[in-house]
């Protein structure tokens, strides 16, 4: 199988990896709070289930990272992490008790530790320009999984059997639903993943395979000549030469050497294009990419410092917001289950058009651009809920005017910053260490993601003061940003090697 075909099936197969992600959170997040009921868990159980999940996905990101940036693999550790994921779906299928559901997602939240390790992988496998679009289609994938993941309930709300010692209900089915898709994913791994060359060796392979093409076709262009000696006497010679589609395809038949020139031209020009690093595969894979690292250097910098504040914040606000959604429309608008699914049906419809967006803008303007609107956006939406969410005003319909509105404008910012942030993170930050660089990155936001709901949850009648802090911290990030925006730039490759050195 040639390269170009591996590296599609194996960005495919990550693009299920975080598809399953997402379905797993919809699924799961709908019934988790009555089936811990059923357990005669009490209260706080829920946000000590929900916040165990976090916890373990932040201490493995960067244990995964670490190791795939030593062995340079990525396709054992993600069949490792989701061994993880198996067994965490079917202990929460099992059940028994709120301590066996407890473990079940803090077990579960040690697979997501994988994406680290992906995330590495998808550094040192693409291009720093297509990178911004390669990272919005996985983020792309994951919210197609939150978006379809509710119309699976659909369908497990209905299980009412016994499997075995097992109950099969509309409680535990979710577990057993994906511990088999999880499983299924296994082999999907197996058979369509390939640790794919880093963009040196993918050079060096291209140029092989570009090399067996011509060599096939040089030998093919000797036999048709010896053909045309033998049917000399009988026949006219044909004029070596075939259609412009062949030669563009490097089907010419005259074997002279401008024509192999021309060749070579353009193999050299299209593996150019793939790979515009000229460094050696050799001595990247066989240094040791923890050498004389320090984390100090590494990340108390001022752009990386920028970016994960980027990260922690707007994941933290985003959680807050979330958690402080569904009991202000309940308050409000007497909204039900059935309201706030299709209200997340909408913003999950809106958060994957604004990632295409986002794909699509970033092949056109830089990263630092996107951020900056994107956090322009999110200081608007702030705003907005400080002055009409924490206090609605007028009737009825105003009120939900004034709520759509800021639901939508925060929805609308999160791709932006989002996909912006974690490509210039690949770029600022060493590509020998991406992957434990990555697991910090995904662990601050693990971080956030426990904080928000924590503090949102103990506001819900104090809006002005939960939001106030919440601005706070966006104008805090806005100002971090344009102080350091002339550093969130790709380093050039003489100060890569500079500071290559000095480490």
């Amino acid at each position: 199988m040639d390269y170009g075909r591996r590296k599609k099936l194996t960005y495919f197969t990550i693009g299920l990896i975080f598809l399953l992600s997402g379905v797993e959170y919809a699924v799961i997040l709908p019934t988790i709070w009555k089936y811990l009921q059923t357990l005669e868990a009490p209260s706080y159980f829920l946000g000590l289930t929900l916040s165990a999940f976090s916890l373990s996905g932040l201490l493995s990101g960067p244990l995964f990272g670490h190791w795939s940036d030593r062995t340079r693999t990525t396709k054992k550790i993600i069949l490792f992490a989701n061994i993880f994921e198996i067994v965490g779906n079917f202990m929460y299928f099992m059940g028994f008790s709120k301590w066996v559901l407890l473990s079940s997602r803090l077990v579960a939240g040690i697979g997501t530790g994988a994406g680290s390790s992906i995330f590495g992988f998808l550094t040192r496998s693409t291009a720093p320009e297509d990178r911004s679009t390669v990272f919005a289609a996985v983020m792309v994938c994951r919210q197609v999984g939150l978006l379809i993941g509710p119309a699976f309930n659909i369908f497990l709300r209905l299980c009412d059997f016994h499997l075995g010692p097992f109950v099969v209900n509309k409680f535990t089915a979710p577990g057993l639903f994906m511990c088999l898709l999880w499983i299924l994913l296994q082999f999907a791994v197996v058979f369509m993943y390939w640790d794919l060359p880093p963009l040196e060796s993918a050079k060096e392979t291209l140029k092989t395979e570009y090399n067996d093409i011509a060599n096939k076709q040089r030998t093919g262009e000797e036999g048709e000549e010896v053909e045309d000696e033998e049917n000399e006497e009988n026949e006219e010679v044909k004029p070596l030469m075939r259609s412009q589609e062949l030669v563009d395809s490097y089907g010419s038949v005259a074997a002279t050497d401008s024509h192999r020139n021309h060749t070579a031209a353009i193999s050299d020009e299209t593996l150019n294009q793939i790979s515009p690093s000229p460094e050696p595969s050799a001595s990247h894979e066989s240094s040791n990419p923890f050498k004389n690292f320090s984390l100090s250097r590494e990340f108390l910098r001022e752009e990386v410092v920028v970016l994960l504040a980027a990260q922690f914040i707007t994941l933290f606000n985003q959680t807050a917001l979330e958690t402080m959604v569904t009991p202000l429309t309940q308050k409000y608008f007497n909204y039900g289950e059935l309201e706030n699914s299709l209200m997340y049906c909408l913003c999950g419809v809106e958060v994957i058009a604004g990632f295409l967006f986002v794909r699509w803008l970033s092949r056109r303007v830089a990263e630092r651009v996107i951020l900056a609107v994107g956090l322009c956006i999110c200081n608007i939406s702030c705003v907005w809920c400080l002055i009409f969410l924490a206090n609605p005003l007028g009737e009825f319909p105003w009120q939900l005017a004034e709520f759509v509105i800021g639901v939508f404008l925060q929805v609308l910012g999160l791709p932006f910053v989002a996909v912006a942030q974690v490509s210039l993170f690949s770029k600022v930050t060493s590509e020998k260490t991406q992957g434990f660089s990555q697991g910090v990155r995904r662990s601050v936001g693990g971080l956030a993601t426990i904080l928000g709901p924590l503090w949102a949850g103990g506001l819900t009648d104090n809006m002005h003061l939960m939001m106030g802090v919440m601005m706070a911290l966006l104008a805090l990030l806005t100002m971090m940003l344009a102080f350091s925006y002339k550093r969130l730039v790709e380093p050039s490759r003489e100060e890569e090697a500079e500071s290559g050195d000095l480490s």
